[in-house]
């Protein structure tokens, strides 16, 4: 991941770390590293942890009749405030591999391997580790490699205890099986996937309601929430990747929605033809918790938190109708919690409309 720069004599490292740069605490920052990032291994990479770039085999792709590249790039926004707040730092690595991959799969394309970058004021050691730990786990269940990366001191930029991730990200998908608005068709049904939460989205908003306005401490326990109000914030990012790929081999999937920024109608407009509308029924499923409860203290509108929020909808595939309740079906065999949510209709306008009420 990290290879830091070696300074030439003791005098140049004690100037540079008079500057605030420790170079030693990054060069154990990649030897904690290793044995995470080594997990994600793929038969396709070449080379290990220490190089000036990361080595991946395309020879893999001549299985591929016309391989495609796709790329997505992302970060985890201000949730790792929250993360710096409560000094627990292993699952922020989740939200950001959620971010990136399951970007790619929404058009078909699996995730073949991702590289982060970690922007800290001070480097420690155990800190970056646990980072590392995070991303390489989720890079597992994804099924990607962590391929490479960087992380980079910035003292008097960054507080000592402040830091920021981003990644990018690079997947293949055979040209005839990209997905998208091109395939979708009058009477395909929508299949909702459930949030484990919030994801990594809206924090700004959740932060301003519950920690500004109203107050509360991360500590705090929420009834409504069966555990501390922290955390129920730090509630890692479904990684759905593999979950997708698998229903696009199993059932005729027209596209995909990664519902992040911007709520579920913006995001599913966005595999949307001009010529076609989508009707999502609310009283199919029951948000959890924290969604109203940001919702109730921040008094916020029902359009203003449908516009922000995922209310509990983390994914959802755009499927022929007569395979609707076979991807159900096959999504809660592998355990995530699916359900149809409505419909695509022969309208024109290339927009969604929400429809009823909430459960509870």
């Amino acid at each position: 991941m990290t290879d830091p720069a070696s300074a030439t004599g003791e005098a140049a490292l004690s100037a540079y770390a008079r500057s605030g740069v420790d170079i030693e605490a990054g060069d154990r920052a990649v030897e904690l590293m290793k044995a995470s990032v080594a997990r994600t291994k793929r038969p396709e990479v070449l080379g290990g942890l220490g190089g000036f770039a990361g080595f991946f085999d395309a020879s893999a792709l001549a299985a591929y009749r016309h391989p495609v590249l796709a790329t997505s790039t992302d970060g985890v926004g201000t949730k790792v405030a929250i993360a710096q707040a409560m000094d627990s730092h292993d699952t922020i690595g989740f939200d950001l591999i959620g971010m990136l991959v399951d970007d790619l799969v929404v058009v078909g394309a699996e995730p073949l391997f991702v590289t982060d970058y970690i922007a800290c004021g001070r480097v420690v050691p155990e800190r970056i580790a646990a980072i590392v730990s995070g991303i390489a786990e989720a890079c597992v269940v994804a099924g990607a490699a962590l391929l490479g990366g960087e992380t980079a001191e910035h003292p008097g930029l960054l507080g000592p205890d402040e830091y920021d991730i981003a990644g990018a990200t690079t997947g293949v998908v055979e040209k005839d099986r990209i997905l998208g608005a091109h395939r979708v068709r009058a009477g395909d049904r929508l299949v909702a996937m459930a949030s484990s939460g919030l994801h990594s989205n809206g924090y700004s908003l959740v932060r301003h309601v519950l920690l500004n306005e109203a107050g509360w401490a991360l500590d705090r326990d929420v009834a409504e929430l069966g555990r501390t109000l922290g955390e129920e914030l730090l509630e890692p990012t479904r990684v759905y990747a593999q979950d997708c790929l698998e229903l696009a081999d199993t059932v005729a999937v027209r596209a995909m929605s990664h519902v992040t920024g911007g709520g579920l109608a913006n995001n599913l407009a966005r595999v949307l033809p001009e010529t076609l509308t989508a009707t999502v029924d609310r009283g199919t499923w029951q948000p959890s918790p924290i969604f109203r409860l940001v919702q109730e203290v921040g008094r916020i509108s029902q359009p203003d938190i449908e516009a922000t929020l995922n209310m509990g909808v983390g994914m959802v595939a755009v499927v022929a109708p007569e395979d609707a309740d076979k991807a159900v079906t096959h999504l809660q065999g592998r355990s995530i919690d699916a359900w149809i949510i409505g419909e695509i209709q022969d309208a024109p306008g290339g927009t969604v409309t929400m429809v009823g009420e909430h459960q509870g």
